[in-house]
């Protein structure tokens, strides 16, 4: 009987050369999976399969992770507010390593005797994917054509046209990568260090011009209800957020970061849901939170979404983290109103049974209902008493 090989499969140049690679040169019984992360219609799905088979493999399969995507990652990447150098969601590494984990069950689940994906030697995919092969499935040996034979686009091509594979491989002025999270955007432009993305690069153009306000509803830290409509998942939430909030061209940005190989890389991206609701979450968060629990949710989250874009999701250390993240949610409640704009939007306010920025206290600057002038005094003085300790001990001049 033939070994089982499982190929992570997109359809793509890369992936088709895998495809008819390991079933005529290396004698495999090819298995497709292509995960989904939000990012596929459904007749994409249909015509990416029908390509599989054209292509000889033995079974495709279709897994829709996008519900197991968001409650195991995108929740928490909300919950933190994360923005990788305070500008990226990390649209494509949450995914791959959802998808790499799924992939590995799937290879488990059918007893495959290799596990294979196409991602080439110069990026982060083939570490996210190699990474959560060895940890999950480590009696499975991983091939990686592309990358172990340094193959060039042409030399794919050609290799393809000789087994009697015909597609039109035209390569495409702009990479892109879709998925409940976000959009990437690769191109020329983004190789340089000073061009921006051209207009026509974004796969969601400009269509609505009139502003329009929006309120978000939050249960708990999670998007639930978009102005009258509640929904029965976060995951619908999302979507219906990106429908709304993307004709606007919004949650455009340019990505500067480093590779987990070291290089550093440029790739824009379109994040209309993400971007809206991590602002209007980190508000709501801002109005109902103390500051020590947003200085340390800071703190965590920073790390957290560093170690998620490097491949690193299943280290113990991040379901800690996502403990913490969960506790600080129970009073993340409330409602949070958004203007939407041509290429912008802007957090108006919040409402919210649990602000803590409550008038019975006092308000700032104006007047203040809980203490006394002679009880700042004191506190002023005691506050400061170590600092003027120090100094005086010291003979500082200040």
């Amino acid at each position: 009987m033939k070994k089982k090989v499982v190929l992570a499969f997109s359809g793509g140049l890369d992936t088709s050369y895998c495809v008819k690679y390991l079933k005529e040169e290396k004698g495999l019984e090819v298995h497709s999976v292509l995960v989904n992360t939000g990012g596929f219609t459904e007749e994409e799905l249909q015509q990416t399969e029908q390509r599989a088979y054209d292509l000889g493999v033995t079974e495709h399969t279709n897994l829709d992770e996008t519900e197991y995507y968001y409650q195991s990652c995108i929740k928490y990447l909300i919950f933190g507010n994360v923005l990788k150098n305070n500008t990226y969601p990390l649209s494509v590494s949450a995914e791959r390593v959802t998808q790499a984990m799924a992939i590995a069950r799937h290879a488990k689940a059918l007893g495959a005797d290799y596990v294979a994906h196409g991602s080439t030697g110069a990026g982060n995919d083939q570490v996210r994917f190699d990474m959560i092969f060895h940890v999950m499935i480590p009696e499975i040996e991983i091939i990686t054509p592309i990358r172990d034979m340094k193959l060039s686009r042409e030399e794919e091509i050609e290799y393809l046209k000789q087994h009697g594979v015909e597609y039109d491989f035209v390569k495409a002025q702009y990479s892109i990568n879709k998925g409940i999270w976000g959009t990437s955007v690769g191109g020329k432009e983004t190789l340089t260090s000073h061009q921006p993305l051209p207009e026509s690069a974004y796969p969601t153009q400009l269509t609505k011009e009139q502003p329009e306000r929006v309120t978000l509803h939050f249960k708990k830290g999670e998007l639930v209800g978009i102005n009258e409509q509640v929904y029965g998942s976060p995951v619908q939430a999302i979507q219906a957020l990106q429908g709304i909030a993307g004709p606007f061209a919004i949650g455009r940005d340019i990505h500067v970061g480093d590779t987990i190989i070291g290089i550093k890389g440029r790739v824009g991206f379109e994040a209309a849901a993400p971007m809206v609701i991590i602002k209007a979450h980190h508000t709501l968060e801002k109005h109902v939170l103390t500051k020590w629990q947003l200085y340390w949710k800071d703190q965590l989250a920073t790390w957290y979404g560093n170690w998620l874009h490097e491949g690193q999701f299943i280290d113990p250390t991040m379901r800690n983290i996502e403990t913490f993240l969960q506790e600080t949610q129970e009073n993340v409640t409330g409602k949070v109103h958004v203007l939407l704009a041509p290429y912008r939007f802007q957090v108006e306010g919040i409402e919210s049974e649990h602000d803590l920025m409550s008038s019975k206290f006092g308000s700032y600057g104006e007047m203040n209902n809980a203490w006394s002038g002679e009880d700042v005094k004191g506190f002023s003085k005691i506050f400061g008493n170590q600092a003027m300790m120090y100094h005086k001990i010291n003979n500082t001049e200040l």
